[in-house]
Order: C-alpha cells, then structure tokens, then sequence
C-alpha cells in the first residue's frame, strides 16, 4: 500500500506490540488503513486447466504477470499492494510430512519462489486455506494443522492469510478455528495480515461478537460473495445499511468490515453502477481488492480504480467507517468522517428505470449539523472532479444523478460564511476524456 495507505512496515515494532498486548492480541501493526491489492477469486474463479485456458488457470504465472502489471501500470503507485491467491492453488493431498503444497504443474516453481517475485517488484502476497477439513473447492482444510500451516506460510514469505470458513463441522470449531490460526499467525514471528470470513458463517446460526472478532482479525467478511452484478453490489449495500449499528462502530485502524471484491472493469455492471461501487467502498472504509483481469482493463475502469481521491477517502488516517444517514424513495444519502473534521458524502440514486434525477438536502443534514458549520467548502470527487465552493450550514444542495448512480462529494469545514446562500445544480456526466 506505499507508506501513504500501507501497514506499518517495521515489523519488530509490531511484535512488540503483541508482546506488550498479550499472546490473545491480534495487535500485529498491520492493515492501519484499509488493504489494498488484487485477488483472483470473482474474476478468474477455479480455474485449473491451464492446457484449454492457459491465460486464465490459477498458476503461478498468472500471478507473476497481475504483479509486473501492478508496478507497470501505475497501480503499485496509487496504493495496490497485495497480489492475492484464492481457492484452488493447492495439491489435493499433503506433503510426506503433512504440509500444504501447491499444484506440482500449476505452481513448478513453488510459492517460495513467487513470493520472493512479488517481493521484487516491492508487492506483497498473499494466500488462501480454509479453518475446516476442505476448502470451499474441496482441497486440504487446515483443521488440526493450523500451527503448521502459519508456520508453511510464514516460511514461504507470505503476508495476507484470506481464511474461509468452508466444511467447519460445529460453531466452536469455527470460532476456535478462526482464533487458533490467528494465534498460530502470531507465534511465527511475521507480519500476515489475517483476512477472516468467520462473522459469515457464524451469523446464520448466531450473531456475532465483533469484539471478540476484531481482536483476532485484520478484516472480516459479514455478507455473501460478491458478484459482477448490479444486484450483487445492491443487496451488499442495503445489508450493511441495515446492520450498520452492530457493524460500524466496531472498525478502525487495524480491523475492518470487508463487503468483498471491486468488480469494476469486468463485465457486468455499467459505468455509472462502476461509480457506485467505488464510491460506497470508499464511504464504508472496505479493503480495495480489485478482481478484474488487469492486462485486459478499459481506460475508464483503471481511471476510477486509481482515483487518488477517491483512495484517499478510503485510506483517510482517522479510520472511521461511514454510513447511511437517510433514504428516501429511491435515494441514500450516505457519509463518512474523516480526519480534520472533513466528511466524504455519497449520493446514490436507486432507482434502475427513466432518466437522472435530482436530490435535494441541506448541509445542516451532515454531519449532525456540524460538517458545514458554520461554513464549509465543497470539493465533487466522482463522477468528475468539481469544486462546488463554498457554502454555509442552511444551504441546499440539489444533486441530479443518474440511475444507479452515485454522486461523491468531500465536505470540508472552515471558519468563514460564505457571502450569500448558494442552491446547487449540478449534471452529473463522466467526463469524455475518460470514457
């Protein structure tokens, strides 16, 4: 992620850390900001036949070419750090002295000799297991091996662990599963940022105690696998509107709520849905992991992906998640703060038939009455860039957005009234230079 979103990088600072926490403690200086980085999963699925689709099979080369483009394409630049590896890169058995192993033809080389690629060109990696007897593909779980498989992973030099909660057996296994792999994480002595799914597969059965989770987790999935659908992304957002007061408080610096992939430059959703997403991942402080095929990406996706603005609202230091203040027949109205006494605010338009509409809400709505109080500037993110000017605390902001749309604005407070009480009405277009 760069020093500017990245994790601490002093990884003995770290471990003093957890010393000083206790041998429970997750406090491992990793992921202060949200992780950043590329994984294979909604893209590229399980893919094994790298004889009939040797461009897209899980291989080792797959991975080495997303990292050369990374740092080619400026990706590394903007943040994206971790080159990640999903299900299916495993053997179907065990080594002789009962180790995790990568497909012999898939991975020749061996996860070793990828992690020290990826670390070459100043990237991080990282890998998939599972806390039950399979993963969901139906590979070796790591159930009863967990200080053995941290410990293969850490010898490998891997830095992101994404643990799924496939073929559990019972909700104490689970949940001690989840906790003895970060525990067995921790005794290695490496920095692994731990990517957990344990809050999914418990919530069925029971609510969860993000507490408790956030003291063993670096981010963890609440909700159902991402898909490159509009409907995927919508039911993601209403299900974290409407489980926002267990959830948001509970984020920060350290341990996320993780929505799941980015799927914008893929196939299924238009541009302005595009602008949803990365909008309301940015407003709900979500790990950006792109799953796109990036030696394939249009202009308009890698523009929106590499947004630094954008990015800085996801990456802002303060590490508040944000939320849904209001909604209103097909509109939400959603903010974050941020640091300095800044709020990011998203305008999205619900509605999926006839043409863009206008939203109308006062600043005195933000913030509760403080974020342009008693004036404040406006700075439009997305679609384009735009500054609004300046405003004060009674002014009205009529904002017109396209259908599943979102308009992103950064409010910034100042000690100054503006001159007369502005009415805004702004077309929201992409701009043609990107499109």
């Amino acid at each position: 992620m760069g020093t500017a979103v990245g994790s601490w990088r002093g990884a003995t600072l770290a471990w003093v850390l957890v010393l000083l926490a206790g041998a429970e403690a997750l406090e491992n200086g990793l992921a202060r900001t949200p992780t950043m980085g590329w994984l294979h999963w909604e893209r590229f699925l399980c893919s094994t036949n790298c004889a009939r689709e040797p461009h897209s099979c899980i291989s080792e080369q797959l991975f080495m070419q997303m990292a050369d483009l990374m740092v080619s394409d400026g990706w590394k630049d903007v943040g994206y750090e971790y080159v990640c590896i999903d299900d299916c890169w495993m053997s179907l058995t065990r080594d002789d002295q009962d180790r995790l192993q990568p497909d012999p033809e898939r991975f020749p080389s061996g996860i070793r000799k990828l992690a020290d690629y990826v670390h070459s060109k100043g990237l991080k990696l990282g890998i998939y297991a599972d806390v039950g007897n399979k993963t969901c593909a139906g590979f070796p779980g790591s159930y009863g091996y967990y200080d053995l498989d941290a410990q293969t992973f850490a010898n490998w030099g891997v830095d992101l662990l994404k643990f799924d909660g496939c073929n559990y057996g019972t909700q104490n296994q689970l949940a001690e599963g989840y906790r003895n792999m970060s525990l067995a994480l921790n005794k290695t002595g490496r920095s692994i940022v731990y990517s957990c799914e344990w809050p999914l597969y418990m919530r069925p059965m029971q609510k969860p105690n993000y507490t408790e989770i956030k003291h063993y987790c670096n981010h963890w999935r609440n909700f159902a696998d991402i898909y490159d659908a509009w409907n995927s992304v919508k039911n993601t957002l209403e299900w974290t509107a409407l489980h926002q007061d267990s959830i948001v408080d509970v984020a920060g610096p350290g341990g996320w709520n993780d929505p799941d992939m980015l799927v914008i430059g893929n196939f299924g959703l238009s541009w302005d849905q595009q602008l949803t997403q990365m909008a309301l991942w940015a407003i709900m402080a979500a790990p950006l992991l792109m799953s796109n095929d990036l030696r394939h990406i249009s202009p308009q996706a890698k523009w929106l992906l590499q947004n630094k603005d954008v990015i800085a609202i996801n990456q802002d230091p303060l590490g508040k998640q944000g939320y849904r203040i209001s909604k209103d027949n097909n509109f939400e109205l959603w903010e974050r703060p941020l640091s300095g006494g800044a709020y990011a605010v998203a305008v999205l338009n619900r509605q999926e038939i006839g043409g863009p509409q206008i939203f109308s809400f006062s600043t005195s709505f933000l913030g509760n009455g403080l974020a342009c109080n008693p004036a404040c500037s406006i700075q439009q993110i997305l679609p384009t860039s735009e500054d609004w000017g300046l405003h004060n605390w009674v002014s009205v902001l009529n904002v017109e957005v396209n259908p599943t749309g979102t308009v992103l604005l950064k409010v910034v407070v100042i000690g100054e009234f503006p001159d007369e009480n502005p009415v805004m009405n702004i077309n929201k277009k992409p701009s043609p230079d990107i499109l």
